[in-house]
């Protein structure tokens, strides 16, 4: 079983910026993919960024070249660096974790929160 926790969520102006990050309680150096999911009121839970273990990194449209997202094996963290938030990106992220095993965890996630 492996635990994982987000922190960093908060309120921000938009146009600000706010910096996730998720700590394993296990290594991540198995993992097959690292990524942040965020989910809105009343939408689905979607993809916003993820990470191979070789560094691959992918983003859903509406945040490329605003969000960057890295992973720290040593550590055991994967962070979400947010810039020039917008309104709409106001949701639960969550941090996910793929091990090549097959196992799947998630985090309790944390509200970020973009005023206008």
């Amino acid at each position: 079983q492996v635990q994982l926790v987000e922190s960093g969520g908060g309120l921000v102006q938009d146009g600000g910026s706010l910096r996730l990050t998720c700590a394993a309680s296990k290594s991540i150096f198995s993992t097959k993919l690292m990524g942040w999911y965020r989910q809105a009121p009343g939408k689905q839970r979607e993809l916003v960024a993820d990470i191979t273990g070789g560094g691959t990194t992918r983003y859903v449209d509406s945040v490329k070249g605003r969000f960057t997202i890295s992973r720290d094996n040593a550590k055991n963290t994967v962070s979400l660096q947010m810039n020039s938030l917008r309104p709409e990106d106001t949701a639960v992220y969550y941090c996910n974790a793929e091990y090549w095993s097959g196992r799947s965890y998630w985090g309790q996630g944390t509200q970020v929160t973009v005023s206008s």
